[in-house]
């Protein structure tokens, strides 16, 4: 739950590379094999409904492994070999496009400052280097623009009630020198007034084909006090998180997690134990409210664009 729908099914990929490489498996025969990637796989699901591009790539490989499997002459080694050099290439293909998103924020950001910056931006949960395979969307924008001597600060959320914000994001910013503050999820607006917050840079778990925007709980009242302040409201995510079989952000299916993630902290109760809990991991931040954007591998795109033009 402290990553992101990138991280999900890469790392949720890799691990199973990782069985894989120690033996785990089946060794003998090609169908028990493949059966065992299809259940890993099926579990791998089963942790984020929301994500689109989990659920795409998760087909992908089942395809990848099936064709294989029909491929004459192939053995159960040859077959296993083949899953682990598929799945390693996903991971660098992850860091290549976070890498263009990371530019293409950061250009199309500067071109909307006077003077061309430096600039403070305001960001939500983590997406980062351990929320993808090693750069980051969202906080790749944050890097690229630090890299050019063009960041002012980064205003982190806490990110309740997991805190990937103030555990995660925080961490790796400041690990890499980037000048970082934390800030609790109730004072980004007042920190939009009173910082200078000057654009909004956030992740996303699936676009919808209108281009409204599924993300972690919080991100809605973001736009909604970005479009207030008229600050720019950017969403940073790899294409693959489009849908263009969801018309919009209403039919995108929203997970939602324990109560206890509410009333507990540490295991130390902090609420009534009998007080009834709303707890979902995401909200849905209408196209209109995205005035910077998508920023893609492959450019930053209006929010209604996006998915027609990938």
């Amino acid at each position: 739950q402290v990553r992101g729908a990138p991280a999900i099914a890469l790392l949720g990929c890799l691990s199973l590379a990782v069985e894989l490489a120690g033996g785990a498996g089946p060794s003998e025969d090609l169908g028990a094999l493949e059966e065992f990637v299809r259940q890993k796989l099926e579990f791998l699901l089963s942790a984020r409904p929301t994500a689109a591009n989990l659920g795409r790539e998760a087909e992908r490989l089942r395809a990848f492994v099936r064709q294989r499997v029909e491929t004459p002459g192939v053995t159960p080694q040859q077959l296993r070999e083949s899953i682990i050099e598929y799945i390693e290439g996903l991971l660098e293909k992850d860091r290549r496009d976070n890498r263009n998103i990371g530019a293409h924020g950061a250009s199309d950001i500067l071109g909307r400052v006077p003077g061309g910056g430096p600039v403070t931006l305001l960001t939500h949960c983590n997406t980062g280097t351990l929320a993808t395979a090693g750069y980051g969307t969202a906080l790749g924008v944050v890097r690229a623009l630090h890299q050019r001597g063009s960041l002012s600060r980064v205003f982190c959320t806490e990110t309740r009630p997991y805190n990937q914000g103030s555990r995660l994001s925080a961490l790796e910013l400041r690990h890499d020198g980037v000048p970082v503050t934390i800030i609790a999820d109730s004072a980004a607006a007042a920190a939009m007034r009173e910082r200078g917050v000057q654009a909004v840079v956030v992740g996303a778990d699936r676009v919808a084909a209108n281009g409204d925007v599924a993300n972690k709980i919080g991100t809605f009242q973001l736009a909604v006090a970005a479009r207030h302040m008229g600050i720019p409201f950017y969403v940073a995510a790899p294409s693959s998180t489009c849908d263009p079989t969801l018309a919009s952000g209403r039919l995108i299916p929203i997970e939602e997690r324990p109560g206890t993630e509410l009333t507990h902290l540490g295991g130390i109760l902090l609420a009534d134990p009998e007080v009834d809990v709303w707890n979902p991991a995401f909200d849905v931040t209408p196209h209109e409210l995205i005035t910077g954007g998508i920023i893609t591998e492959w450019g930053v795109f209006a929010p209604s664009e996006v998915c027609r033009a990938l």
